[in-house]
């Protein structure tokens, strides 16, 4: 099967690494139990970075990595693109054992599925690699740090809060969500049915579809959506890909204007659809902040500045000092609610 690739080069190109240090250490993971514990163990002169996202040709991950790029030209390091053309449970694997072979000094990766590239990285972590997740995690004991763009539970809440506030706090809702093994969606959707359930019993979730990230499948499922139940008043979109899909659809339908939309996009992914009025507002964090503190907490591992501990702190530029919390878990913060009022402030 054909793999797409592209690769992005950031700082002084480093000489190709001339082998592989083998780790005493466990399969994998970091504070989960594997991986880097006790020493920073790995070649701390090797900064060369491989960031792996779900799929290439996604917008959002685009941004992330131009986050990510920006952050190794800053501590001199090479950061390198690679990643299936589609986002399934095991296609992330042969880029993986590449990584390792190759002798990548930290691997960056966005999980589609929580386990299934876990013994990929376990071999990574055993050959000296350290291993950092970003917006979707794996199992903890398969890395050594999570940088999580915002807790589960305030993602779950402002997309439940604005789709309440926009449809009056009753009537039909759907969600419209990526994957069905994706991480953080999954984790989203489960906070947010528990928020429907205690907060606004007037809120009935009828289904929960996939859009695979892919917005041809996306957008067929919210015409499909609203053909199913005439009376939706409106879609949660947790993905870039989902929302942006169903906002085109949204916006040439007669349900423009009758049908609420909301969810995580990137601003410029989004702007036409909350200028025009399909949409009145939508959150997401800065997915170049997020592959920007995911570089440099890779580059502190490298360096063994930290090992994924609880209580280890790093320098992330001119993010500031963050502080590694439970379960090698770093938190960028708080999601951010976009409208016709702030959206011409953003460029990404």
């Amino acid at each position: 099967m054909f793999e797409f690739k592209r690769s992005r080069r950031a700082g002084v190109i480093a000489a190709l690494a001339v082998g592989v240090t083998l780790l005493a250490a466990g399969c994998s993971g970091g504070s989960g139990g594997g991986g880097s514990t006790g020493d920073a163990g790995g070649d701390a002169g090797n900064v060369s970075i491989t960031m792996l996202p779900k799929n290439l040709g996604n917008p959002y991950f685009d941004t992330s990595t131009k986050g990510a790029t920006a952050a190794a030209e800053e501590f001199g390091g090479t950061l390198e693109e690679v990643g299936p053309s589609e986002a399934s449970p095991t296609s992330q694997v042969s880029y993986i054992q590449t990584a390792a072979q190759q002798g990548a000094g930290a691997l960056i990766v966005s999980a589609n599925d929580p386990e299934a590239i876990c013994d990929a990285l376990g071999e990574a972590s055993d050959a000296g690699v350290k291993i950092v997740t970003f917006d979707s995690d794996t199992n903890p004991d398969c890395r050594d740090l999570f940088i999580n763009q915002a807790t589960s539970e305030g993602i779950a809440k402002v997309q439940v809060d604005e789709i309440a506030k926009q449809i009056g706090d009753a009537g039909q809702i759907a969600i419209l969500s990526a994957s069905a093994n994706a991480t953080n969606q999954n984790a989203w959707i489960e906070t947010m049915k528990e928020l429907l359930a205690s907060d606004h019993p007037n809120i009935e979730l009828v289904e929960v579809a996939y859009g695979d990230d892919d917005d041809q499948t996306s957008f067929d499922k919210t015409a499909a959506l609203l053909q199913t139940y005439p009376e939706l008043k409106g879609i949660i979109s947790p993905t870039t890909v989902g929302i942006s899909a169903a906002a085109r659809y949204l916006s040439t339908s007669e349900y423009k204007g009758k049908v609420a939309l909301t969810g995580l996009g990137t601003p410029n992914q989004m702007r036409e659809y909350v200028e025009d009025g399909t949409v009145t507002s939508f959150a997401l964090w800065n997915p170049e902040d997020l592959g920007y503190l995911a570089a440099f907490a890779a580059d502190a591992l490298i360096k063994g500045d930290i090992t994924g501990k609880e209580g280890d702190t790093f320098d992330a530029g001119k993010l500031g000092s963050y502080e590694v919390g439970k379960d090698g878990v770093v938190l960028l913060g708080d999601p951010y609610v976009f409208t016709k009022d702030n959206i011409s402030d953003f460029d990404f």
